[in-house]
């Protein structure tokens, strides 16, 4: 009995080894071996579910930004002066127990004379239906052609406030929508100024070594000795008050580019050092082949992967810098529309205990934060595939 079971525990296939139909251990498939780093990135970071679905939300917010006039039932400037800091609409389906298309109650308001404020009323006999691939608010698509379709609008003669008003009667959602253009734009913008820093001065100091290195390094230490935010503060105080929109945004990118390269110029001087001594790189010197190109075509592309996921990381810094800012006056300032703009209303107290939805902004600034924290997380961890 014992020997049946020990038989088919180890049973040997007696047909002759045939090594080109014989699948690598544990892969399954022998394109294991034959794929490129890409692809072991890829296979590995899709094993990751966090970091996968992270992805996901990112491309949905960046999907968005080309679309935000369409999105967008209002257009961010327009003021409904008879409803100032009215609160949210709620989208419903069930009226009197009947089954609808999805509409909002309207306002009705009264003027409180004791406490001096606006009361809002929703009036649950009249439900107002939203209009879907509507006509609304008239803009310029990309700034080429004039038009005013929207994904949807508020009901014909009402409102449709669903995340509230300011205090100049704007529509919030509608603002939050446009003011993801800027500040999803200002990480993407920011970290291509740090990316080709980090890369040019750690690919000097890693490369070259000697007394470059040991200047290169005493910068880096000098400006992370620095407190971060009293420097961000004091660089964008120094913008002219006079400049457009357009100058104080790139002003405020190439401060927050400026001030986040040291670390990722000493990931890429660390990994130069290692990778400068392998036989490829002592190949391509042999022949001829200059530092720069060596460095550009030899070392870099070798840990790109890593490079990306540091990039990743840095981005939220990005974000949360230019809120930080926005939020404190210093920053971007109107017409132009951030999440840190936005936030800047909501900075005295009472504005925050009632008019609590002015706080909404903040709400997409941590779902992108974490969105890229965990993506990064999940590229870096599949940055080295063979692990």
């Amino acid at each position: 009995m014992n020997t049946a079971v020990t038989a088919k525990r180890h049973y040997v296939d007696p047909a002759p080894f045939d090594p080109g139909t014989t699948e690598p251990v544990g892969t399954g498939s022998e394109s294991f071996y034959r794929a490129s780093s890409w692809q072991l990135i890829w296979w590995k970071f899709r094993r990751h579910r966090v970091a996968l679905a992270a992805a996901f939300v990112l491309l949905f917010f960046y999907a968005l930004v080309p679309f935000v006039e369409v999105i967008a039932p209002y257009n961010q400037t327009k003021r409904h002066g008879d409803f100032l800091y009215a609160p949210p609409q709620g989208i419903h389906l069930m009226h009197e127990g009947r089954l609808m298309r999805p509409f909002v109650y309207p306002y009705t308001y009264s003027f409180d004379l004791e406490n001096f404020r606006r009361v809002y009323t929703l009036d649950t006999s009249k439900p107002q239906p939203i209009r879907f691939l509507c006509r609304g608010d008239a803009y310029e698509f990309w700034g080429m052609w004039q038009t005013d379709l929207h994904l949807f609008c508020p009901p014909e003669g009402g409102t449709m406030f669903l995340l509230g008003t300011d205090r100049l009667g704007r529509d919030l959602l509608s603002r939050i929508i446009y003011g993801a253009r800027i500040s999803l734009t200002i990480g993407i913008v920011g970290i291509a100024v740090s990316f080709a820093l980090g890369l040019f001065f750690g690919g000097l100091a890693g490369y070259l070594g000697g007394w470059v290195d040991h200047v290169i390094q005493r910068m880096i230490e000098i400006l992370r000795s620095l407190p971060e935010l009293p420097l961000w503060l004091a660089l964008s105080a120094a913008l002219p008050p006079n400049w457009s929109p357009i100058l104080v945004f790139f002003g405020i990118t190439i401060i927050l580019g400026l001030l986040d390269w040291p670390g990722l110029a000493r990931a890429v001087r660390s990994k130069l050092l290692s990778l400068r001594e392998e036989d490829f790189v002592k190949a391509a010197e042999l022949m001829g082949a200059s530092k720069q190109r060596i460095i550009a075509r030899h070392l870099i592309p070798n840990f790109m992967s890593h490079l990306i996921a540091s990039a990743t990381l840095s981005i939220p810094s990005m974000i949360l810098g230019e809120t930080a800012l926005s939020f404190l006056g210093l920053g971007l300032r109107p017409p132009v529309t951030s999440w840190g703009v936005l936030l800047n209303e909501a900075q005295n107290l009472a504005a925050v205990q009632l008019h609590p939805w002015l706080l909404f902004p903040m709400v997409p600034v941590v779902i992108v934060v974490l969105a890229f924290n965990f993506m990064g997380d999940g590229l870096r961890d599949a940055a080295d595939p063979y692990h």
